[in-house]
């Protein structure tokens, strides 16, 4: 840390809780996307600034709070985002435990705590938390702003996006307007203040060749997202439908520079909705492929976003895995999540994608409002007739920021105790009931549908098929671990 530090970010982290154990080998570790954004905007702007990805390096409250104390920043950022929208209030885990160990320093530095969640819950999560300041927006302009306006009191109501004190009141500033041009002002190109050897891809991105998935970077070709799906947070700091792109030259520029100077081959775009925008996908696509690199690069998709003639151009770009979010294997269900196309266009893109030589991840949700076990078990038989190469298998969370928090709130719905009940994976996770099935009922049947899944003869053998007998062992191993869950011990303790 250098002397006369103004800024120091933190990415938190609370792996343990959040994932029990699983992120220690299975889930990815990746480079903090806004810690990166929000340095990268007040470096351009003659600010001092430092990163501690505290996830990455796998350290402690204290041991934040003890490099605070030795760099003696004049602010400190915790930034609560997460590598997907989904992960900003489980997030809150860590970051909740660093604020406080930071404040029992001897003359503790101000706070301010950014991220989706804090943008959803502001003025909540300035009363709740040991912080001085948060933010209702993205970040970049309410941080330098703050910046600039420290030791001023009477200069705090000028700065967009504040939410603050003043005597005795929460005061929440008018939000900014959000940053257009993203090349310029959001590059994030401040890897040097990362260590690029702590990063990792999810194991299933290198089925075939599991120790490819270090070095590892995550880029952004857009953010926000057009759509509105009733259990997706993504657009809580940013506005309804606020979607902007990069320019695609300045994506292939920067995957190349990842490239070459940190040897990077495995890559995430963490565009919410990659493949939508045909003019962006393709324009980014033929300079890799200009580009010659030999890379492995995953990205969401939308099943009625993906286009059969765009396929192999993807794959020569070096787009290995798509990821589908398919939901429901209910048609009802889906048009009540605003995923509105049939079981036969599901089949037909998946297997389309799967002929282009790319692997699909299919994403399904189980304990949608209109969800019962008939809904749910149809779900999981259209999960394994798809034998997507992976799948990941959610229960329906009203998180902060979505239109499914909103209606739990309106209906009375029990929400978790605590944040760690968000995360999927966590021991307290509680999940949403439905009209007509309880939380544990959900869990317990998301818990069965992901050993089902991976454990079904049939997967086993594509798998080992199509990635070998060495990832065919890998996946009876990450079946074999089985999650403990408070709902169903308390549900099994009152049979």
């Amino acid at each position: 840390m250098k002397a006369g530090l103004k800024l120091l970010l933190i990415n938190p982290g609370a792996s343990r809780t959040v994932y029990q154990g699983l992120g220690d080998t299975l889930a990815a570790v990746e480079p903090p996307l806004w810690c990166r954004l929000i340095a990268g905007y007040v470096r351009d702007r003659g600010v001092s600034v430092s990163i501690i990805d505290a996830e990455a390096e796998g350290i402690s409250p204290d041991q934040v709070a003890a490099r605070v104390a030795a760099a003696a920043p004049d602010l400190v950022g915790m930034i609560v985002f997460g590598h997907q929208p989904s992960a900003s209030t489980q997030q809150m885990v860590g970051a909740g435990s660093t604020c406080r160990a930071i404040k029992a320093l001897d003359n503790a530095p101000p706070i301010i705590i950014v991220g989706g969640h804090v943008a959803a819950l502001s003025e909540r999560t300035l009363r709740e938390e040991d912080v001085d300041f948060a933010c209702n927006s993205e970040g970049p302009v309410t941080v330098f702003g703050l910046i600039e306006a420290l030791g001023a009191a009477d200069s705090l109501a000028s700065v967009p996006g504040l939410v603050w004190w003043r005597e005795g009141e929460v005061v929440s500033n008018p939000a900014p307007a959000l940053i257009k041009d993203l090349d310029a002002d959001l590059h994030g190109d401040v890897w040097d203040l990362l260590d690029m050897t702590r990063y990792r891809a999810h194991n299933w991105q290198c089925f075939g060749a599991l120790e490819t998935r270090q070095p590892y970077a995550s880029i952004y070709t857009s953010l926000g997202c057009p759509f509105r799906c009733s259990f997706c947070c993504i657009n809580a700091p940013f506005g309804v439908n606020r979607y902007r792109m990069r320019r695609p030259d300045k994506v292939v520029a920067e995957i190349v520079q990842l490239h070459d100077r940190y040897g990077v081959k495995t890559f995430k775009i963490i565009d919410e909705m990659f493949v939508l925008n045909d003019k962006h996908v393709i324009a980014i696509c033929d300079g890799l492929i200009a580009a010659g690199i030999d890379v492995n690069i995953w990205a969401y998709a939308r099943v009625d976003t993906v286009k059969p003639h765009l396929l192999d151009k993807l794959r020569r770009a070096g787009i290995r895995w798509l990821a589908l979010g398919i939901e429901s294997g209910s048609e009802h269900v889906r048009d009540g999540a605003d995923k509105s196309y049939s079981q036969s266009e599901i089949v037909g893109i998946v297997r389309a994608i799967q002929e282009a030589d790319i692997n699909v991840i299919g994403n399904y949700i189980f304990g949608l409002p209109d969800d019962d076990h008939a809904s749910m078990q149809a779900t999981l038989d259209l999960a394994l007739e798809l034998n997507c190469e992976f799948g990941n298998f959610y229960s329906a969370m009203a998180y902060p920021g979505s239109p499914l928090f909103a209606m739990a709130i309106e209906r009375g719905w029990a929400l978790p105790e605590s944040w760690s009940g968000y995360s999927q994976h966590s021991y307290d996770c509680q999940p949403l009931p439905t009209e007509h099935i309880s939380a544990a009922e959900v869990l317990q049947f998301r818990d069965y549908a992901f050993h089902a899944y991976f454990s079904d003869d049939r997967y086993l053998a594509m798998v080992e098929r199509r990635f070998g007998q060495v990832t065919a062992a890998h996946v009876r191993e990450m079946a074999s671990h089985r999650l403990r869950r408070r709902v169903l011990e308390q549900l099994s303790a009152m049979a």
